[in-house]
């Protein structure tokens, strides 16, 4: 079957689904003369369900999108993407610095002396940075090592360790400086400084225990501090009033282990989150980690909702046991409660989630009354919906883009996708342990002519994990050679033989399941197009689609999978820890293909603590390269998107009643709604000069 084919036979049943969806509300002519309810209501379509309302614990980006509504986080960007403030008004960011002297050497408070003469003189450049100086004294610091079991059935265990540090020299920094210690070791001489990490642990550790401990001592100690100061009059939406303890409460839930929180990556490198006043966060942190203030943008928990005590009052109305009882248990989940724009409704499964406006919003309400997310998951059936009024929004097809991009009616909005799509190879799982027969699978793909008839010139090439409008993307990597007779070379070098037109190896077919979710006619058609390309060089594959909720149980969080084919869709933030660090390869963890290399993972978490933008860059290209040439993912492409709005949408300046409007206009980075709290549906398109 030819891949122009795919994209136009569809079942018979998408023509009930058409009529279900027409006739859900009535259309927008039909509502504007005998009502304006549908003029305060804004609808837009998922092709799946969202899974779990909760900031702290959802993966999903339909989950996502209603978080983003419901919650608020204490920062978030602006249109020209600098931080600005929300739950939080204002912030500083210094450092605090410590060092161990050597030991027999200079004690602490004489360096401490030499320092303080060095900044007074003011001769040398660093010297501005410090704010003040001290002496930190002898303190203990109990840590645990985990040690993963010396047989493959045995169990992991802990070991607690306590370090033992001597009186250290303390400098607080105005800002952060990577370099610190190189500039202060040009002042008092590397003999100043302790190296060895051995005196600080105890005695008659055992090998293992001692050899992970000494990378815990921290001879020298980098604590950036951030301290948020909050705003004040803050509501949740059943008007309990926010405060410093929802925020620390939110982080020490991402760090409970019970709760399985997805964001713990990002939040690990938190020393201690403290509120020295109701409207005061201080956060310190273990150690350099550049994304840092960027993770606050999260959404923030009502501690009085979720903490111990409700959680065991709610357990025992559902008659569960309260000690086995968890966040992720909570009704909460479907029930969401935060300081959001829009507060939650009612959520029917696959069919709808309804959000209603908060009046009391701290930035002022939003123009619209309600939010309806629809779960269509047929892209024909939204597009049905779209033209009928029935939803707001359509993210248009790759085969629709030049037709609808003229058509008077709508306001189009288009730009390259942030993220990318791929195919991902369970590492786990023979045969996918061997490079070379991943990169002879991808090799086997013509990805130019997926992006030529499926996507219809609406995709590019990618080559690895960031985002392509990025400089961390590494331009100098070219795609994998579309190379049928090469990709067989490979796989005949990983001791398979073409027998009979099939890849064999010690008697077994090289054969496994692609799968993935339904809703997506992209990637059903490139499934079927990808099976018929690996059988050309003898290997068989077997399909599978399921819808969303079921593809991430079955399959996705359970590591249950041989390969899959999906989507990541990133931010500018070069992270890379979540989706790829070899510690996050446990199930409902995102590197779920078990992706796991040495070099990689240092490369990933010089990234995290570099500051210096060029280095962070040069590490990222390198990194690049490496995952590259281990081909955990065929990347297929990066999609180009086109969203459709309704003309009649607009902007709303009217906050002194005179009924202003403007254009929608997107961000830099293409994002359309970000002045979503301002939108309006008029009654008629409205003429705009220019």
């Amino acid at each position: 079957m030819s891949i122009k084919r795919l994209l136009i036979l569809l079942p018979l049943a998408v023509t009930v689904l058409l009529l279900q969806s027409y006739f859900w509300v009535p259309t927008f002519s039909d509502q504007v003369k005998g009502s304006k309810r549908r003029l305060t209501q804004y609808i837009s379509g998922s092709i799946g369900d969202a899974q779990i309302l909760n900031p702290i614990l959802h993966s999903d980006t339909t989950s996502g999108g209603i978080v983003d509504l419901v919650f608020n986080g204490l920062i978030d960007r602006d249109k020209n993407l600098k931080f600005r403030g929300r739950l939080a008004f204002s912030w500083r960011i210094y450092e605090e610095a410590y060092f161990i002297p050597r030991p027999g050497g200079l004690p602490a408070w004489v360096l401490e002396e030499r320092i303080r003469a060095a900044v007074v003189a003011g001769r040398l450049p660093w010297a501005a940075n410090v704010r003040a100086l001290g002496i930190a004294l002898p303190a203990q610091e109990k840590i645990s090592i985990f040690l993963p079991p010396v047989k493959k059935k045995g169990k992991p265990r802990r070991e607690p360790v306590t370090i033992a540090y001597p009186a250290r020299v303390k400098i607080r920094l105005k800002s952060v400086d990577q370099d610190f210690f190189k500039k202060l070791k040009k002042l008092l001489g590397p003999e100043a400084f302790a190296e060895d990490p051995a005196p600080y642990l105890p005695q008659g550790l055992g090998a293992r225990v001692k050899k992970t401990a000494l990378g815990r001592v921290n001879l020298t100690e980098h604590n950036p501090i951030i301290v948020f100061n909050l705003r004040r009059g803050v509501r949740f939406h059943d008007g309990h009033e926010f405060d410093s303890g929802d925020v620390r409460f939110t982080y020490k839930s991402i760090m409970n282990p019970q709760n399985l929180s997805p964001r713990v990556p990002d939040f690990e490198p938190i020393k201690s989150v403290e509120t020295p006043a109701r409207f005061t966060v201080k956060v310190t942190y273990k150690r350099l980690y550049s994304p840092a203030f960027g993770t606050w943008g999260m959404g923030i928990l009502p501690e009085h909702l979720l903490n111990k005590k409700a959680l065991a009052k709610e357990a025992k109305r559902l008659k569960r046991d309260p000690k086995k009882f968890t966040m992720r248990d909570s009704r909460f989940n479907r029930n969401p409660v935060g300081t959001g724009s829009f507060k939650f409704k009612e959520w029917q499964s696959d069919e709808l989630i309804r959000l209603v406006r908060n009046e009391d919003y701290w930035e002022g309400p939003p123009k619209y009354a309600e939010y309806i997310l629809r779960i269509i998951p047929d892209k024909l059936t939204q597009e049905m919906a779209f033209y009928a009024g029935t939803v707001d929004s359509y993210t248009a097809g790759t085969h629709q883009v030049e037709r609808l991009r003229k058509d008077s009616r709508f306001q189009v909005f288009s730009g390259l996708s942030f993220g990318y799509t791929y195919i991902g190879y369970n590492m786990r799982r023979k045969p996918f342990d061997d490079v070379r027969v991943r990169r002879a699978l991808g090799m086997a793909v013509d990805t130019r002519k997926i992006h030529k008839y499926i996507l219809n010139g609406e995709a590019e090439d990618i080559t690895g994990p960031f985002v392509k409008q990025s400089k961390h993307y590494n331009r100098l990597i070219r795609p994998l050679p579309f190379d049928k007779k090469g990709a067989e070379r490979l796989l005949h070098k990983a001791g398979w033989k073409k027998v009979n037109g099939k890849m064999v190896k010690n008697g077994k077919r090289l054969a496994f399941m692609l799968v993935t979710n339904n809703g997506n006619e992209a990637r059903k058609a490139i499934s079927q197009v990808v099976q018929d390309s690996w059988k050309k060089i003898g290997v068989k594959v077997s399909l599978d689609r399921v819808e969303w909720a079921v593809f991430l149980e079955k399959y996705i969080n359970s590591l249950n999978f041989d390969a899959v084919i999906l989507g990541w869709r990133l931010g500018l933030d070069p992270d890379l820890y979540q989706i790829w660090h070899s510690s996050q390869t446990k199930p409902h963890q995102l590197n779920f293909v078990g992706y796991k290399n040495k070099e990689a993972d240092d490369l990933i978490v010089k990234i995290r603590q570099e500051y210096d933008f060029q280095r962070q860059i040069g590490f990222a290209h390198r990194l690049h390269e490496i995952i590259y040439r281990d081909q955990p993912y065929t990347f297929l492409y990066v999609g180009k998107w086109t969203a459709l709005l309704d003309k009649k949408i607009v902007v709303a300046e009217d906050a002194d009643g005179k009924g202003r409007y403007r254009k929608i206009k997107p961000t830099s980075t293409g994002s359309y709604t970000y002045d979503f709290r301002k939108w309006l549906k008029l009654p008629s398109a409205p003429r705009f000069e220019g």
